[in-house]
């Protein structure tokens, strides 16, 4: 058969239908080939897109699908107003800047000058939140520390009269009288101090009596016991020393309460009720202090319990304890010759009624 260009160029005209030619052999990658320990390269890898793997037929439907979707979407939009912002409009507003948005600045919001306060306010709020604190709890320990701030705004009051009393006398009482109401409450603040402090460190043995949080031991009945050994030398301390004491007594105590309500050794509610009743007996003693030293200079300080310590003890307290009994005798032996005198008198006058009553009658008789 004799073979021509014409032969061959009419062959190539007929069309022929386009066949894929598979590959002899098909390598199918391992995931080891997709993933490596080492960088994050293979998760960047070009990836064969859904659509090209999906035989013609169905890339063709799934082209005229997209393409309707498309269409409702443009006559979606085609029924839509176009709304003029001519405010949005300007020389650069079409301008793309490098890093900025399309179409603008975004727009100014504004700063709220009151959030800080407000943040502050509910900081406050939520720290003095007693609302997961027993009812009975609650109540009496407020009541427990009316006599702190009684004594602390007693103090005060009498520290005011003091200084500002004309001529002795005071808008409630005398200078004398606020003195003397000032060393009654000096002892009162100390020593209702000194039991709360005692107290306090208690409530730590009863806890590990019950066993709450587990027992612990020493580390628990350490509290129990630091406690009252501090407070109660306080007692023979002058005032202001004593109530400085306390107050640092009262601060460390309430951050050992802190420690133990993290550790899970009290109830949870228990560190924020000791703030709170720290708090008001902390500043209670502050404004006792304030009050004092206002009248440092005017007031004596009363003899405390170290002084008559020292007055009973040592030969000078012996001899003024021996003055002051010698004193008494004296007073006493006065006494009593005074009332021998009287007495004396007392029958002289009887003897001089009864002579005075028989001369009367031997004269009646005569």
């Amino acid at each position: 058969m004799l073979r021509t260009g014409a032969s061959r160029l009419a062959l190539k005209t007929i069309p022929t239908p386009a066949a894929r030619v598979a590959p002899i052999f098909r390598v199918t990658p391992t995931a080891s080939q997709w993933t490596t320990q080492f960088s994050s390269i293979a998760s960047k890898r070009p990836q064969i897109s859904q659509i090209s793997q999906l035989k013609p037929i169905q890339a063709a439907v799934l082209r005229r699908a997209l393409s309707e979707e498309r269409k409702q979407a443009e006559a979606k939009y085609a029924k839509e107003e176009i709304k003029p912002t001519p405010e949005t409009v300007s020389s650069t507003s079409s301008i793309h800047p490098f890093n900025g948005e399309v179409g603008g600045e975004p727009p100014h919001q504004d700063v709220d000058m009151s959030a800080g306060i407000k943040q502050d306010l509910s900081t406050i709020k939520d720290t003095f939140n007693l609302s997961d604190v027993p009812r009975q709890a609650y109540y009496i320990g407020l009541a427990g520390v009316l006599p702190y701030l009684a004594t602390s705004l007693s103090t005060v009051v009498c520290a005011y009269e003091i200084n500002h009393a004309v001529a002795g006398y005071g808008y409630l009482m005398s200078a004398q009288t606020a003195t003397h109401l000032l060393h009654i409450l000096e002892p009162l603040q100390v020593g209702y101090g000194a039991v709360i402090l005692s107290f306090l460190g208690a409530i730590h043995w009863g806890l590990e009596f019950a066993g709450y949080g587990g027992h612990h031991g020493y580390s628990r009945y350490a509290i129990g016991v630091v406690a009252p050994a501090i407070a109660w030398p306080t007692v023979l301390m002058p005032a202001e020393y004593a109530l400085i004491t306390q107050f640092m007594a009262f601060t460390l105590l309430y951050y050992a309460d802190t420690r133990a309500t993290n550790r899970g050794w009290t109830p949870p509610w228990y560190a924020i009720y000791r703030f709170v009743l720290t708090f008001i007996v902390g500043g209670s003693i502050v404004v006792s202090l304030i009050g004092r030293g206002e009248v440092t200079d005017e007031v004596g300080r009363m003899p405390g319990a170290v002084d008559r310590m020292k007055a009973l003890g040592g030969t000078e307290g012996q001899e003024a304890m021996a003055k002051e009994e010698a004193g008494i005798r004296a007073q006493h032996e006065l006494e009593g010759k005074d009332k021998g005198k009287d007495e004396g008198k007392d029958e002289g006058k009887d003897e001089g009624k009864d002579k005075g009553d028989e001369k009367d009658s031997s004269e009646e008789s005569d």
